[in-house]
């Protein structure tokens, strides 16, 4: 007799239950930091060619980090009751699959590597590196979440290089804002599961500080992000067009934490995960807009 979650499975295409394990929607979180750093590198819209490979660069990343997640961190999903109904605990997909997944996709990666600014053809195990050391960092530390955002504020600073092939300040306060932009999110994410991290021995800033300090770490993390991102409008001297939309982007991040101040964590849920998505959206497209309307 098959199990529910291969009876379930059955109904699903596999195209599709690989797309919900890697969270292919949640793309939007470093898709855009990655053309924002392209554009700014020289201030102009970047070559075709390098946009499809940074592109191509980006899935490759973000498919191989997620899938490595989900296959180090398969026996912890499985006694979360928030997360065992993910693609490998119900068994709706097999690890060797998602192996092979996962090789695919730093396949894609290295081939994109090779196609953009020469300095790319040896760092990209880099970003390898940190998929593999981000999943274990929870079991070591409270500063799991930033390991997460830096891991993907690496976009905009290899962007950078894969247009320039070369590193400025610009791009560093590029990589620890979206670093404190994701991390600050991920502190807020992590209260969700304080009581079972507890259980587990599991590190997180809500386990170690509680719910309500962590909020506040949030917040904070994420008013340094805005900080940062008006050192880099201020050094690259962009317009008038980034600084309506970067008041805009720390709008909505404000909002999210009023949002969760007025209502509280439990009735927002997942919401405030739409916010962060849209902030990385909005915040691409200010970057866009204010490099080609210069």
């Amino acid at each position: 007799m098959s199990s529910p979650g291969a009876s379930g499975g059955a109904a699903v295409s596999r195209p599709l239950l690989f797309a919900r394990l890697v969270k292919i929607e949640h793309s939007v979180y470093a898709l855009p930091f990655a053309y924002a750093g392209a554009f700014l590198a020289e201030l102009r819209r970047p070559s075709w060619w390098d946009l499809l490979w940074i592109t191509v660069a980006m899935v490759g990343a973000r498919s191989s980090a997620m899938a490595l997640n989900r296959l180090i961190d398969a026996g912890i999903d499985a006694r979360n009751p928030r997360t065992a109904t993910r693609e490998l605990p119900t068994g709706r997909l097999r690890s060797k699959d998602v192996w092979l997944f996962t090789a695919v996709s730093v396949a894609l990666l290295v081939i994109a590597a090779f196609q953009l600014s020469a300095p790319c053809r040896y760092l990209w195990p880099i970003p390898l590196v940190a998929f593999v050391s981000y999943p274990y960092a929870k079991r070591v530390t409270a500063l799991c979440h930033y390991a997460l955002g830096l891991t993907l504020g690496l976009a905009p600073a290899a962007a950078w290089i894969a247009v320039t092939g070369s590193l400025a300040l610009e791009p560093v306060l590029l990589f620890v804002a979206v670093g404190l932009w994701v991390g600050g999110f991920d502190v807020i994410y992590g209260i969700l599961d304080v009581d079972f991290d507890r259980r587990e021995g599991l590190h997180s800033v809500a386990v170690a500080i509680g719910w309500r300090r962590a909020l506040l770490i949030a917040a904070l993390s994420h008013l340094a992000a805005v900080a940062l991102l008006v050192a880099v409008g201020a050094l690259l001297a962009l317009g008038l067009v980034y600084w309506i939309g970067l008041l805009a982007v720390a709008g909505l991040l404000a909002w999210s934490h009023i949002d969760i101040a007025r209502r509280g964590l439990a009735e927002v849920g997942m919401g405030f995960m739409t916010v962060n998505g849209a902030v990385g959206l909005l915040y691409g497209a200010v970057v866009i807009a204010a490099v080609v309307l210069r």
